[in-house]
């Protein structure tokens, strides 16, 4: 898709007028997050119309409350319900109750920059791409918080996709979160509500098989709030690790090798506890030490590997952040390799009874 084709449903009208912008977000106990995500949607500076919908999910955090009030406070937010409680279907929800030719999705999580929606329809315009993302800019406040944020950010936590790490700008695979052209959203048929996590690399995947362009810029950049404990991290990365063994078993042959590295480390970890099992077995005979030592050398490495990246990495944001590093990038590894080893062999009913948010 070339140049010739940026008109279209983002173009200016005769008028020469800005298209229209419709901002998306489903929303499920956010409470302490999404009026500082909507605020910065509300202080944009882009010049054509815009109006925001949210979409909530049934939540016990008082997050229902907050989006009540932001509706009163401003005319053109508007507050959907999203009953079955997933991604996928808020976004549908949020995505139908809105009109302009531009949709932006946005998280709750997310605080986007002034001029994030003209950079996103200056870029749509310009390459005739049919959705454009840039990067995810983690960053915490609490030494838990910065060292998630610095794991997303290096290659040793999430694998170094340009949407963590950035890299040049073109056509890619996904994009975090995106700004689309309704036409060509609509045409493949929206987000898929059967998939509750990876909705948007499988929304891109039917993009680009429809002839379209996915659009990766290093000129937007979205803060993003990282989770603030270990159990929220661990429920996060096991449904979102679940959620790609799902897709890989789905579409095997469109999914990168290092979607495998986390569970071949799962698999690697049990099987040292099994050979620590046969060298205890084995002293107890009076056997050698061998399999014993064996089955100590792989996790002594990968701790030595997570400690050498908290001493690069982890230690730019402050000693408590860099010990914390150390038990991030694990939890992270460990909880995808299993949450992917789970949805890869249709182990959890997670998959199709719950949102996996």
């Amino acid at each position: 898709m070339g140049e010739s084709s940026s008109t279209g449903a983002t173009g200016a009208g005769s008028d020469g007028a800005l298209p229209g912008v419709s901002y998306v977000m489903p929303v499920l106990n956010e409470a302490p997050y999404v009026r500082a995500a909507v605020e910065r949607l509300l202080a944009q500076d882009y010049r054509g119309p815009s109006d925001i919908t949210l979409a909530v999910a049934p939540s016990n955090d008082g997050t229902e409350q907050v989006l009540a009030q932001l509706a009163r406070e401003h005319p053109n937010v508007r507050v959907v319900p999203n009953p079955a409680a997933s991604t996928s279907a808020g976004l549908n929800a949020a995505i139908r109750a809105s009109a302009y030719p531009i949709v932006i999705r946005v998280d709750a999580h997310s605080l986007l920059p002034r001029d994030y929606a003209s950079i996103a329809v200056d870029t749509l315009q310009r390459t005739g791409a049919d959705n454009v993302g840039g990067l995810m800019d983690a960053r915490g406040t609490t030494p838990f918080e910065k060292a998630v944020a610095r794991a997303y950010g290096s290659r040793v936590g999430l694998g170094g996709t340009q949407h963590h790490v950035g890299g040049k700008e073109g056509p890619a695979q996904t994009a975090y979160l995106g700004s689309f052209r309704r036409d060509r959203l609509e045409a493949v048929g929206l987000f898929d509500e059967r998939v509750r996590r990876g909705q948007d690399w499988e929304l891109n995947r039917r993009l680009r098989a429809a002839g379209g362009t996915v659009w990766f810029t290093p000129r937007l950049v979205v803060t993003y709030q990282p989770r603030s404990s270990i159990r929220s991290l661990v429920n996060q990365f096991f449904a979102t690790g679940m959620w790609r063994g799902e897709l890989v078993r789905r579409f095997p042959s469109a999914n990168s090798l290092r979607y495998f590295a986390p569970p071949v480390l799962v698999v690697l970890l049990i099987a040292t506890v099994i050979l620590g099992l046969i060298g205890l077995a084995g002293l107890i005979i009076g056997a050698s030490l061998g399999w014993l030592i064996l089955a100590f050398a792989f996790p002594v490495l990968y701790l030595l590997f997570v400690v050498i990246a908290a001493l690069t990495a982890g230690s730019r944001d402050g000693f408590a952040a860099m010990l914390r590093f150390i038990v991030v990038v694990p939890t992270i590894h460990v909880s995808w390799g299993v949450g992917f080893i789970g949805g890869f062999f249709e182990l959890s009913h997670d998959l199709h009874s719950r949102s996996g948010r």
